[in-house]
């Protein structure tokens, strides 16, 4: 198990390994968190209310209280604003409180660096009239919506805030702009997309990155990739404690999902990686073809992603 904790750029300090809950299904994730709470060493858990999960998230940190074994000082919640809230900031912060039965995240996310209509036919996903098309705010402003998170950062509902599936383009347009600096840039990252160059530029301005899909996403498909298969073999652990050892080793925070005890549980196991195996490992997304999984349907051209092809 890993107690490792970074510290975040206001001085908070964040468990580098968490669970994440997305696609975690309703009548699991409870038991799940609560799994993961009392049995394990994980304190982090990283939910969204585009997840529409949270309640049952809720009930899990509940629970894993109610046992004795953990205190909410102990645990670190995420939890994230959807683009059709980015008008709403402090509404969709309440609403996340709400359905997680807290007083208070740890950290509060901008989900994804563009707007849908704020009134909209759908809650989270307003479409246009042809039915598949989403209805895309244009004047949707990152600056503005980062100002209504720092006014909720002051209210102490939030003890940190920062951002998800931010390019370097658009930390860029946010940055000369901001009274607090992002405290993280939560991305998909794997040795698939390793992103070597967004990971420098948040080092430079004090910025964590947090890892998503570790794993290389839904059925974990970099578990069979031969150089990872041996790394594992060399250590007598499995490939995901490899992928996700890897992220903890370079000082990234990382969040693997599952539902699964005994996967939870397995998931903590730190392997003692050395040069060698960091070398193979941040190597690979030279000699195999990047592959970003995470690809809504809202488009490159406004997430400024370079290796995003529509």
């Amino acid at each position: 198990m890993t107690d490792i904790r970074l510290t975040l750029n206001n001085g908070t300090t964040i468990p580098a390994l968490g669970l994440g809950t997305w696609q975690s299904p309703k009548g699991e994730v409870a038991a799940a968190v609560e799994y993961a709470l009392t049995q394990t060493g994980i304190r982090h858990i990283d939910a969204a209310y585009v997840y529409q999960n949270e309640q049952e998230v809720g009930e899990g940190i509940k629970k894993a209280i109610e046992s004795g074994k953990v205190t909410r000082e102990e645990i670190f919640v995420t939890t994230k604003v959807f683009p059709s809230y980015h008008t709403r900031v402090a509404e969709s912060l309440d609403k996340s409180l709400k359905n997680l039965g807290l007083d208070y995240v740890d950290l509060l996310l901008i989900h994804w660096p563009v707007g849908f209509n704020p009134n909209g036919n759908h809650e989270l996903f307003p479409r246009l009239e042809d039915g598949t098309t989403i209805d895309l705010d244009p004047s949707f402003d990152v600056v503005k919506t980062w100002k209504q998170f720092e006014a909720v950062y002051k209210t102490g509902k939030t003890k940190a805030i920062g951002v998800s599936n931010f390019s370097i383009a658009i930390l860029e347009d946010l940055l000369p702009h901001v009274e607090v600096v992002p405290a993280v840039d939560q991305i998909e990252s794997h040795p698939f997309l390793a992103q070597p160059e967004l990971v420098a530029f948040a080092k430079s301005k004090g910025i964590l990155i947090e890892a998503y899909s570790p794993l290389g996403s839904t059925g974990g498909p970099l578990l069979k990739l031969p150089e990872i298969v041996k790394i594992a073999e060399k250590h007598n652990a499995s490939p995901a404690s490899v992928l996700i050892s890897w992220h903890l080793k370079e000082g990234r925070i990382v969040l693997p999902k599952s539902v699964t005890p005994a996967r939870i549980s397995s998931n903590t196991i730190v392997v003692s990686l050395d040069k060698d195996d960091l070398e193979v490992l941040d190597s690979l997304h030279k000699t195999h073809k990047p592959i970003r999984n995470i690809k809504p349907a809202w488009g490159a051209n406004r997430l400024k992603f370079p290796d995003w092809t529509e």
